[in-house]
């Protein structure tokens, strides 16, 4: 949710890279890869129970509406680079989750983890 409100600048991308000390020509490849503009819509769903038929719905729900997406926003949805940074935020907000912490982050993200405190 954050990653797609948010996006990333050039400026952020390089700085990114940049600490992870890559040489300038690995940067300059990387770099268009990792820029993109935010204000894109997402879901967020929730369940109360688990169950295998659940998981195989959720899992055929989320393999058509990326599949969608990225043909619709021409976004390459199953590049590494793509997901790089949606898997960085999901790594801090599971961390929060684990140790009840906070950070700062957009009001769809504060309420989502207050539904799931809540719910939890």
């Amino acid at each position: 949710t954050e990653a797609l409100l948010n996006g990333k600048t050039e400026k952020e991308v390089l700085k990114e890279l940049k600490s992870k000390r890559l040489a300038e020509p690995e940067i300059n490849t990387l770099l268009p890869f990792k820029v993109f503009t935010g204000n894109k819509p997402t879901n967020s769903i929730f369940i109360n129970k688990l169950t295998p038929e659940s998981l195989g719905k959720l899992i055929a729900l989320y393999e058509h509406k990326i599949f969608v997406q990225g043909i619709v926003w021409n976004i390459f949805s199953y590049d590494q680079s793509g997901v790089e940074l949606g898997k960085q935020l999901a790594s801090t907000i599971l961390d929060e989750i684990n140790n009840k912490a906070s950070h700062s982050h957009d009001s769809s993200t504060e309420n989502l983890l207050k539904h799931y405190r809540q719910e939890g």
